[in-house]
């Protein structure tokens, strides 16, 4: 009984081909977006951890200097006490022409040395002069010209502009000889050995984190591309519920019958919920296949993003990893489960003599719409109190979520109101039956509508955060970058030189010092400016206090940026603590947008009154625009410059720009996917609902009307569901994209953007809505336009 009952289930499939076809695409569609950005955050986040293990981030606790440097005499006596340490000496140092972050350790105690891609390395080189230094081959390049630096050897694993050298030599390029920056304390320690708090009271203890410090500065990134995942398997999903409740609906003859038969209605539930989980492992299985192609046609430029935006060392490649291939796996299994679990739930509780069709199905539905009109209110409240009570990031997506699932729930409602309102100010006959007919089928279509709606809605949202993004950016690159050249030495004395020869030469020679520092407990830079009117006139202030430039020429006041200001509290009148004793008051705040870190501006000769050791050799040149190619010119002559120690303005904006554009290929690569996979859902809808619909064709093609005009009313039918779509996505789409400018970005980033509106953006969608509608009605409209005269009256033959 078994078998013939599973074969009765599989002959449907055998039957219905392209429905089969459309349940396995759907959620493969879904899966693989999914697993695809899962794939590239998998390859991210080992790429982080590669770098981590090389830089000793996860070797264990720390010790680090309360006040001051760490001694060599302090790791001398914990290694006669017994204690395994092993000394670390960071800082910073103008490499050539490349400022590098310089790690020393030893390396006969250091826990992981880096893998090379060079050939097999004499240790021996490593620990006596001149040494080597363990660079990434982009870095290594950059060094290509320096010729009083030890050899490069080139790896992989670490991040770019960072060298890993042995501690001698590290002394040596830093200047600090006997000093230490930390000590990682190893795994196996000897038994009874002296507390350190006993040892060493003047150091403290740090226990390892669960995450490195690229990892949490990404954060954000991944987390966006997670949301986009996690939306575009929602789309995917609409689909595969849309198929499968309909292919219940249609075997719901099958069903009674084999319960009249005498099939249980557990075996009957088994067997459904069997072939259910097979059709979400072979969906899985493709979904895999897909994800991994997208994921390795955007892995190239995630990787270049990361790398630009914060310094992260991404591969390009991507590898097959266990944990994203189980994530899409069960991503599969459950959407499957959740799609078809009310069609199993119905088989489980189904009556012998349930009734089926069409009608029964749609009368379930429009029972369900008040609660769908309660429902999305509801979830649009619960993510406010999300964002009231949680904050943050977390707080950011929860109301995003709310919002997209609360508007989507209220769809089908908010139509089934527009087309009475429309049906009860229609006069002529036909009007009428294409609205009611419209009510009729928009049970079937909801899940496809609620997926379009979600595709719109996110096409407005990001597409306006993105193009509010540029047009901001754009001008701030406008303020940022005012000298007309920019040039950068390959030593300070080149640097003196330099702006020795261009005083007579230029209307303006502006330097661009700084000194590496800590700002409010992290890595910040700390700038000196010249009291010139380029800043006065033109840098992007926010929030200012009176007579600001004043007060920085004087050495009163001090600039921070945006991202420090929001993540410290220091806006105008707060003191902000420069170290050494040094405390200035916050006189302004400015936009900093693409940076991850903190930084704040001084005056330059306080600045080299606390940090004379700062480099001299970068300066901002202003000139006339037409005399700035002719100036370059001659100073190329005269100086030793590299091709690109001396850019202009444009070409630094065309970079930034060009940076710009790759950080959001990925969103926009999403965006498109989940628009073509809500177009399908709705063209799958229309197919699954063709032969559901005779009923409801036939007797007006008996009244009169010809096979072509139903053909039409089939497109008109589909371009009306679509459009009304993309008008409720519209205002959706822009408090979406508040949403995203006002509190994702900010607790993302760090920074606020103004929203700008883009009518013509909003109108390009609105019409690629209803050419997906049109394109959907289209196969359904040539069938009905095709459809035999006798095929039409054997449905006055059948009993409904």
């Amino acid at each position: 009984m078994i078998a013939a009952a599973l074969g009765a289930l599989l002959s449907h499939w055998r039957r219905q081909p392209g429905q089969l076809a459309t349940l396995v695409l759907g959620l493969a569609l879904a899966t693989g977006l999914w697993s695809a950005v899962q794939a590239i955050n998998a390859e991210a986040r080992a790429s982080y951890a590669r770098a981590a293990a090389q830089l000793g981030g996860d070797a264990g606790p720390v010790l680090k200097a309360r006040d001051g440097a760490l001694s060599v005499a302090t790791y001398v006596k914990l290694r006669r006490a017994g204690w395994q340490v092993s000394p670390v000496l960071e800082g910073r140092a103008r490499l050539g022409r490349t400022n590098l972050r310089v790690v020393g350790v030893d390396g006969l105690t250091y826990p992981v040395m880096p893998a090379t891609t060079n050939t097999a390395t004499d240790p021996t080189a490593i620990l006596l002069p001149p040494g080597r230094l363990f660079v990434t081959p982009d870095t290594a390049a950059q060094l290509a010209d320096a010729t009083d630096l030890p050899p490069r050897i080139e790896t992989p694993d670490l991040p770019d502009g960072v060298a890993l050298t042995d501690i001698g030599t590290a002394e040596r390029l830093l200047g600090r000889t006997g000093e230490l920056t930390r000590l990682l304390v190893l795994p196996d320690q000897p038994a009874n050995l002296t507390p350190l708090a006993d040892l060493v009271p003047e150091l403290q203890l740090t226990e390892p984190t669960s995450q490195t410090d690229t990892a949490r500065l990404t954060d954000s990134f991944h987390l966006n591309l997670t949301a986009f995942g996690l939306l575009s398997f929602a789309v995917g999903l609409f689909i595969v519920h849309g198929t499968a409740g309909l292919a219940f609906e249609q075997r719901r003859g099958m069903f009674r019958t084999l319960r009249a038969l005498g099939l249980p209605a557990r075996t009957l539930t088994a067997l459904v919920l069997g072939e259910l989980l097979a059709l979400a492992l072979l969906s899985g299985l493709l979904g895999l296949v897909l994800g991994y192609l997208v994921a390795a046609a955007l892995l190239p430029d995630v990787a270049a993003t990361l790398r630009g935006l914060y310094g992260a060392p991404v591969d390009g490649g991507l590898t097959l990893r266990s944990a994203w291939v189980a994530s899409g796996l069960a991503m599969a299994v459950g959407g499957a489960l959740l799609a078809g679990a009310q069609g199993v739930t119905r088989v489980a509780r189904m009556p012998i003599l349930a009734a089926p069709g069409l009608l029964a199905w749609s009368g379930a539905a429009r029972r369900n719409r008040w609660r769908m009109a309660i429902a999305g209110p509801v979830l649009m409240l619960g993510g406010l109190a999300a964002l009231w009570q949680i904050g943050g990031l977390a707080g950011g997506f929860m109301l995003l979520g709310g919002l997209l699932l609360g508007a989507a729930v209220m769809l089908p409602p908010l139509l089934a109101a527009l087309l009475i309102l429309g049906e009860r100010h229609t006069r002529g006959v036909i009007g009428q039956w294409i609205l009611a007919d419209l009510r009729a089928q928009l049970p079937g279509l909801s899940l496809a509508l609620m997926a379009l709606l979600l595709a719109l809605a996110t096409n407005i949202g990001v597409g306006t955060m993105v193009s509010s993004f540029r047009l901001t950016f754009t001008g701030w690159l406008d303020q940022r970058l005012a000298s007309e050249l920019y040039v950068t030495a390959a030593t300070d004395a080149q640097g003196a030189d330099l702006a020795e020869w261009l005083a007579p030469r230029a209307e303006a020679v502006l330097p661009i010092r700084y000194a590496e520092t800590e700002l409010a407990g992290a890595p910040a830079r700390l700038y000196g400016v010249a009291d010139h009117a380029t800043y006065r006139n033109n840098w992007p202030l926010i929030a200012a206090a009176p007579g600001v430039w004043d007060r920085i020429a004087s050495g009163t006041g001090a600039l921070v940026n945006e991202q420090l200001a929001r993540r410290a509290g220091l806006w105008p009148g707060a003191m902000l603590d420069l170290g050494r004793g040094w405390r200035l008051p916050v006189v302004g705040v400015y936009s900093d947008y693409g940076n991850p870190q903190g930084q704040a501006i001084v005056a330059l000769p306080d600045l080299l009154a606390h940090e004379p050791n700062v480099a001299n050799r970068q300066f901002g040149i202003r000139i006339a625009p037409d005399q700035a190619a002719a100036l370059a010119d001659e100073m190329r002559a005269s100086f030793d410059l590299s091709d690109n120690a001396l850019v202009d303005q444009a070409a630094i904006k065309a970079a930034s720009l060009a940076i710009f554009e790759k950080t959001f290929v990925v969103t926009a690569a999403l965006n498109i996917l989940t628009l073509g996979v809500a177009g399908f859902a709705i063209l799958t809808s229309l197919l699954t609902l063709w032969t559901m619909r005779l009923p409801h064709v036939a007797p007006v093609w008996a009244l009169g009307m010809t096979r072509r005009a139903l053909a039409r009313i089939e497109i008109l039918r589909s371009l009306a569901l679509a459009g009304l779509t993309a008008l409720l996505a519209l205002p959706l789409g822009l408090l979406l994209a508040k949403i995203l400018l006002d509190v994702i970005n900010v607790e993302a980033f760090g920074w606020r953007l103004p929203m700008y509106l883009f009518p013509l953006d909003w109108l390009r969608l609105f019409l690629l809505a209803l050419l997906a509608g049109a394109l959907a009605a289209a196969l359904p409209a040539r069938r009905l336009r095709r459809l035999p005269p006798a095929d039409l009256l054997k449905v006055f033959a059948h009993e409904r």
